[in-house]
């Protein structure tokens, strides 16, 4: 199973972000986002390295609390 993991933009440079989620700061390539580019401070989908799609500040915690969730159940396992 693979998952794309919400994560916030810090920078971009050209079609790279830095972006960080959860203290953990990782690059992403905007290349699949350039008909419409997101900016820093938005919210994207990160999987294999790639910004798949932007999604709002509400759905990427959205996200994280079910992931969180998953954590926790596999960590008491």
């Amino acid at each position: 199973m693979c998952l794309g993991i919400p994560m916030q933009i810090v920078s971009i440079d050209g079609f790279l972000a830095r972006c960080t989620a959860k203290g953990v700061e990782r690059e992403a390539s905007l290349f699949m986002l350039q008909h419409a580019l997101p900016a820093v401070g938005d919210h994207v989908v990160v999987h294999l390295g790639y910004a798949m799609e932007r999604v709002s500040a509400q759905d990427a915690a959205a996200a994280w609390e079910v992931y969180d969730q998953m954590l926790s159940v596999e960590g008491a396992a």
